[in-house]
């Protein structure tokens, strides 16, 4: 009997399309025996995600080629493909989710969350459902757009699978868990999802390529797990005496890597940390460092260089809070533990570091493994990338503030900025994180608009020096500020050479400290509303690199004020336009 034919992965259909075709298709072909009886129908499982970076979008399609294994029918789609009318029809759906930024959802989730908290938002009874959600601790809002996914899907009626999980960056072993659950949920139910009797409308492709759970290790050759040892070339200090800021930029060899990367990737790197900050731990916990402890991969390492290596010593995580509390019995610490004294636990950390937590209660003491085991992963960091590959072959470049402060009285460091800055010799571990959402536009003649203060001036950099290489005729306009014109102008030799030559067709520049009313960007975009207003009808992309929580907040109110003053527009037209803006990928962010 041959077998029934299959529509590709990438078919240009939604997932309720493709499993009602799929099971047209298959009960054309079905020939069974007489006394045969029929297998039930397979189980269709819609696998939706929100991504900004590729690693909720990477996870879900790993999820779906798992699905697949169970001999389910399982499609991936982002959430910008599918209309909350359509997910109403369907039975079974996993939702894979970051958060971005300030608690937002990501780009191509924003939306969906529109229409999810519309109040006419239909009802979900027929729905079976659950929610992964990707964020990193580090953040104020952890995971806050998977939570309220989670929430608005239940009060809209629709039923959970299994319980949200909510995972730190280190995510594979609680994504695996949480898919686990879900599965026996899935295979629990007594029938197999409904699958609609008609399709509905097209909206778009849904792409189901399998992949691995992180989109810097889909290829082969070295990655986030077997990182590159590269070469550092070249450890230039950018801003000038007198400035309030360190900013370097760094020039890495990738010769011998295989490592390819295009205009708007990340570098990975992974850092060691500080040796001085690495004695006083040991200090502090009365050990000489070559006491035997595991690692979070399962091996054993002496203690100096599992903290070295393998563990974060600086943040300090929650676990170790909780059983610091716990064994000194101090009531006031123990007071921060509940839910309702967040904003106080969040100002009792501020500032406060691992070695303050072991110093300020030195009564409670850990054997070398107890330390570790409430300590996280070391993890890598990701810079975005200031160069192009084409005008510097077999060079990746990056532009890195280093972190120095003081707080309680201690010289506090950032991990990786003074790991860069002072300790790097030798090899340096990195790998490619493609950016696959950061991207120029395809076509050369199309006009660019960047928004990049301080060290946010990375991908623009690399974008500039691209269009050079590609022969691009489209204009280029750049937006960059910082504190001092006089000491804080990154690359200000090369963007006036490149203004000067007709490349860059305008820079405007928001030096905040050089006047008694602070300047920045967002302020130069409403001076300059009416000719921005015209280059975004004549189709030029908008981009903005760099702090998510104000900056790039600010500038998205002011792009939301262009399309009021120069457009026309009301409030609401003016959310409608940009929302069209990053749903034709003419408005994209690089923020952190």
């Amino acid at each position: 009997m041959n077998p029934a034919p299959y529509l590709p992965e990438n078919a240009p259909f939604t997932p309720a399309q493709q499993a009602w075709l799929n099971g047209f298709l298959a009960g054309l072909y079905a020939t069974p025996p007489d006394h045969a009886t029929a297998a039930p129908p397979a189980k269709n499982v819609g696998i939706y995600y929100g991504s900004e970076s590729g690693n909720s979008e990477a996870l879900a399609k790993q999820i779906a080629k798992a699905a697949r294994e169970q001999g389910w029918q399982a499609q991936v789609t982002g959430l910008d493909q599918i209309r909350l009318a359509d997910l109403a029809k369907e039975s079974c759906a996993l939702l894979v989710t970051s958060t971005f930024g300030d608690g937002e959802p990501p780009a191509n989730a924003a939306a969906f969350r529109e229409e999810l908290f519309a109040p006419e938002a239909p009802g979900l009874a027929n729905l079976h459902y659950s929610v992964l959600a990707l964020g990193d601790t580090n953040y104020e809002h952890f995971c806050q757009f998977g939570i309220e996914l989670d929430t608005r899907l239940e009060a809209l009626g629709a039923r959970r699978l299994c319980a949200r999980v909510d995972c730190d960056v280190d995510y594979e072993e609680s994504a695996a868990a949480w898919r686990k659950a879900a599965f026996e949920a899935i295979g629990a139910l007594d029938t197999a999802p409904a699958i609609p009797a008609a399709p509905p409308t097209a909206l778009g492709d849904a792409t189901s390529t399998p992949a691995s759970s992180d989109p810097s290790e889909e290829t082969e050759g070295y990655s986030k797990k077997r990182p590159f040892p590269a070469t550092l070339l070249t450890n230039r200090k950018l801003t000038a005496e007198g400035s309030a800021k360190e900013t370097r930029h760094l020039e890495i060899s990738l010769e011998g890597s295989g490592l390819r990367y295009e205009a708007g990737d990340a570098l990975g790197v992974l850092p060691e940390n500080c040796p001085a900050l690495i004695e006083d731990i040991l200090r502090a916990l009365n050990c000489d460092g070559e006491e035997a402890v595991p690692t979070p991969e399962g091996g054993e390492v002496p203690l100096r260089t599992a903290l070295l290596r393998h563990y974060e010593i600086t943040k300090i995580p929650t676990p170790l809070l909780q059983v610091v509390a716990e064994r000194s019995s101090d009531k006031a610490l123990a007071g921060l533990m509940v839910p309702e004294a967040k904003d106080a636990l969040g100002e009792y950390l501020r500032g406060r570091e691992i070695i303050d937590l072991l110093t300020g209660f030195s009564s409670v003491t850990f054997s070398p493994a107890d330390f570790v085991s409430h300590l996280r992963r070391l993890q890598p960091r990701l810079y975005s990338i200031s160069s192009s590959p084409e005008a510097f072959p077999g060079q990746v470049h990056l532009t890195v503030a280093t972190v120095r402060y003081e707080s309680f009285g201690r010289q506090r460091k950032g991990v990786c900025s003074t790991f860069l800055a002072d300790r790097c010799a030798g090899s340096l571990p990195v790998y490619v994180h493609p950016s696959k959402s950061f991207r120029l536009p395809e076509r050369d003649d199309t006009p660019v608009i960047m928004v990049g203060p301080g060290t946010g001036i990375a991908p623009f950099r690399a974008f500039l020096h691209e269009r050079r290489v590609r022969g691009a005729t489209g204009k280029n306009w750049l937006f960059f500020g910082d504190q001092k014109a006089a000491t804080d102008f990154l690359y200000r030799e090369e963007l006036e050479a490149m203004r000067g030559d007709g490349h860059l067709t305008r820079l405007d520049t928001a030096f905040s400290r050089d006047q008694k009313e602070k300047i920045y960007v967002q302020h130069r975009l409403l001076e300059q509303a009416s000719e921005l207003w015209a280059w975004l009808q004549d189709g030029a992309g908008f981009y903005v690199c760099g702090d998510a929580a104000r900056m790039a907040r600010d500038v998205d109110a002011a792009l939301h004020r262009v399309a009021e003053i120069a457009g026309g527009l009301s409030p609401e037209e003016a959310s409608a336009y940009v929302r069209e803006l990053k749903s034709e990928k003419r408005y994209l962010r690089d923020v952190y």
